[in-house]
């Protein structure tokens, strides 16, 4: 997904207060805009020099979770957005 202003308020209203945002170091996370942006935009920003590459145990979204929810997301067709919404929700509270 690419992160543009536009969006980011978007996403911080959906999140709330438990929005943290941190880069992994992978190129297409650290350009110098998308940095700016968040660094300017998000209280709660962990910089790509705060943060270890491709370390599976402080991305444990990356490496695991995203791979488990996908699978089970995805058992059965989708029919529109409302309805990957609802069962994102229900898979995560599983």
């Amino acid at each position: 997904m690419l992160l543009t202003p536009e969006l980011l308020p978007k996403i911080i209203s959906i999140a709330g207060d438990v929005l943290l945002f941190h880069q992994d170091n992978a190129p297409v996370h650290r350009a110098r805009d998308t940095v700016e942006l968040l660094r300017r935009e998000t209280p709660q920003f962990i910089s790509p020099d705060m943060w270890p590459a491709n370390s599976r145990y402080l991305n444990p979204v990356d490496y695991c979770i995203c791979g488990m929810m996908q699978k089970r997301l995805y058992q059965a067709p989708i029919r529109d957005t409302l309805e990957f919404r609802q069962r994102l929700v229900e898979t995560w509270a599983n």
